[in-house]
């Protein structure tokens, strides 16, 4: 459904993504960010079905290229310790949404494990952004402040999480409360990646389908 693009970065540099555009020609556009294993087959997956539900959809290779295969945890805990948390946000995100916004669409961000938690950190830095869909990923907080978050953001997390706890989740509840900023905060009976349909181990989809429908209801009431 979709198509590989290269679109540019803030900085002028290249970059590449997979987009996939809604029927209707003016769509809001999502910009979608990857888990630890890169521009996998799901990611590409869920861009699809951003576009059928009528957002233009597009998610930025951060990997350049590399998708890590799913049993080769030590290979996926490498490339996102490589990773420029900042440069991805800043640059090849930021690129995405200035390219989705190209049309005056209004432009969310939403994000899986890694792309969690580059979501809080987009929703910081990036200011073409109108509203942010947070999946089981919290970046430290020296990276992103709930303080800093400029829009309104809903998130979804897994009680049986042991990357992104149900105590790191609790204490990004209350530092978002307390700061007065817009969350929707939602918890599944589920594992971590509990989305991603690729992953029978972990994949829930009760609980996967009743968090796509809050994350484009979300969408649809904040981008139009």
């Amino acid at each position: 459904m979709g198509t590989h693009i290269t679109f540019k970065r803030p900085d002028g540099n290249e970059t590449a993504g997979y987009l996939a555009n809604a029927a209707r020609g003016n769509a809001p556009g999502v910009v979608v960010v990857q888990e630890w294993w890169g521009l996998s087959e799901n990611i590409k997956g869920l861009c699809d079905r951003f576009a059928a539900a009528g957002f233009d959809a597009l998610a930025p290779d951060l990997y350049k290229g590399v998708v890590v295969p799913y049993h080769d945890t030590d290979a996926a805990n490498a490339q996102m310790t490589s990773l420029d948390f900042m440069d991805a946000t800043t640059q090849n995100v930021r690129g995405a949404a200035q390219y989705l916004v190209r049309n005056g669409a209004k432009v969310g961000l939403t994000g899986f494990c890694l792309g969690g938690a580059v979501t809080i950190i987009g929703a910081t830095k990036i200011p073409e952004l109108t509203a942010g869909v947070v999946f089981y990923g919290i970046p430290p907080e020296q990276a992103a402040k709930p303080a800093d978050v400029k829009i309104p953001l809903q998130a979804h997390f897994a009680n049986k999480d042991d990357w992104c706890t149900p105590a790191a989740v609790d204490a990004f509840e209350k530092a978002m409360k307390d700061a007065g900023k817009s969350l929707e905060l939602f918890r599944y009976d589920a594992e971590h990646a509990f989305v991603n349909e690729q992953r029978v181990a972990v994949h829930d989809r009760q609980a996967a389908e009743l968090a796509w429908g809050r994350a484009t209801e979300f969408f649809k009431k904040h981008l139009g």
